[in-house]
């Protein structure tokens, strides 16, 4: 079933426009993570995915993270075009936010610019900024977009998507 579009307002992206199979580029926005008054990640040098249905996932370089907050995870999983992903917890004092990043050690060749890159799910960390604009999380909880009001949908992860 091919889903409807979203009507696309001047100075958006259609998620509908994004390539399939995926592809990673550099960006110079602002992408910052906060979480009980601490900042997890800020950056203008993040590279960003792009995937036909998905808002991007953005991937931050290792030293725009707060160093000592990633404690690695044993979970793992396997992306078709970038390869094995390893998962991360974020320990905040003695909060801990389990599974909430991932990264590619050793890339897909198509994706070496992800190596050594963490990309955070939105919904678990109290803000998530593009531009300082607050993201809304990609529907479905298995995706890692971050949804904001630049981007046209509709997106992968919503209820009867699941064959797109």
């Amino acid at each position: 079933m091919k889903p409807w579009r979203d009507p696309v307002a001047a100075g958006q992206e259609s998620v509908w426009d994004y390539p399939r199979p995926a592809v990673a580029e550099p960006s110079d926005r602002h992408v910052r993570i906060a979480h009980r008054g601490i900042v997890v990640a800020e950056t203008r040098q993040a590279v960003r995915t792009l995937e036909t249905s998905h808002p991007p996932t953005w991937y931050l370089p290792p030293d725009a993270i707060t160093p000592g907050l990633l404690i690695p995870s044993g979970r793992r999983s396997f992306c078709e075009w970038k390869g094995e992903a390893r998962y991360w917890h974020v320990r905040i004092g003695s909060e801990e936010l389990r599974d909430v990043a991932w990264s590619y050690p050793q890339p897909t060749a198509s994706f070496a610019i992800l190596r050594d890159h963490v990309a955070f799910y939105a919904a678990p960390f109290d803000h998530c900024t593009i531009d300082g604009e607050q993201v809304r999380p990609q529907p479905g909880g298995f995706y890692g977009g971050w949804i904001t009001s630049d981007l046209a949908g509709p997106f992968k992860g919503i209820e009867g998507s699941m064959g797109w």
